[in-house]
């Protein structure tokens, strides 16, 4: 589905993969002995087996990622400053000793990381792409297109160790957006905490899954009580919270 913004763009690349592709992602997974014949035709390129495929990840993202987005999204950014800071404050180095211990060593010039088979992948010069993410337990995962030998490979890094952490996580994720869209109404929250990364009128639509007016409008709301602040870049105009509004986020985080 490779990098992209949005599920729907995921989707979109998902249906437009080659066969070549879908095979390689496909190869290593084990299937119940009732669904390779869909399996196959999976792998094949069949257009309705990957568009039965898609609506059971939109399907999936809807019951199961989307409640909780804002609360990890939150808490991945938290990880990603705490990277930052680490990486200006004693170089890569100390970023790749301390990351993920033990699982992921540093020893110059070859980064280990345990995985569940053997693989050696040479960067030549292609860079990699370290991304914190609450879509793992415990073990890292070294994501990489066999299909392009030019394009970074991912270290996905994963942020939560133990169930404990998981369940506060995604219990103060829940309570805290209940609270504040009990508080400003649901979308009108979520609007909020989508401003918080600076976004258009168009972009706030699309989050949102709301018409343009609509998304028009909740930004006026939000901007009349003084939550968010709107200025104009080039042909658009970028909503961004203010400090009030953001230290309302944090006191409902």
């Amino acid at each position: 589905m490779g990098d992209t913004p949005s599920l729907e763009e995921g989707i979109d690349n998902l249906l437009r993969a080659s066969p070549a592709s879908l095979r390689t992602e496909l190869e290593h997974i084990a299937f119940h002995p009732s669904q390779l014949s869909w399996a196959r035709d999976l792998a094949a390129g069949d257009l309705e087996a990957r568009k039965e495929f898609a609506a059971g990840l939109a399907a999936c993202n809807e019951a199961l990622v989307a409640p909780y987005w804002n609360g990890a999204r939150s808490h991945v950014e938290g990880v990603r400053a705490t990277f930052a800071r680490t990486l200006l404050d004693g170089g890569i180095e100390r970023l790749l000793e301390g990351m993920c211990v033990p699982l992921v060593r540093w020893r110059s010039p070859v980064l280990e990381v345990q995985y569940h088979r053997h693989v050696d992948v040479h960067l030549g010069g292609r860079g990699l792409v370290i991304a914190p993410t609450v879509f793992l337990w415990r073990d890292p995962a070294l994501l990489w297109d066999s299909q392009d030998d030019t394009s970074a490979p991912t270290l996905a890094i994963p942020t939560i160790g133990d169930a404990a952490a998981g369940t506060a996580l995604w219990g103060a994720a829940q309570a805290a957006e209940q609270s504040l869209g009990a508080l400003l109404g649901r979308t009108r929250a979520a609007a909020l905490q989508v401003a918080t990364e600076g976004c258009s009128t168009s972009e706030l639509a699309r989050r949102l899954n709301v018409s343009l007016a609509a998304a028009s409008e909740h930004a006026t709301v939000l901007r009349n009580a003084h939550l968010i602040t709107t200025s104009r870049r080039g042909r658009s105009v970028v909503h961004t919270v203010t400090p009030l509004g953001a230290e309302l986020l944090g006191n409902h985080g």
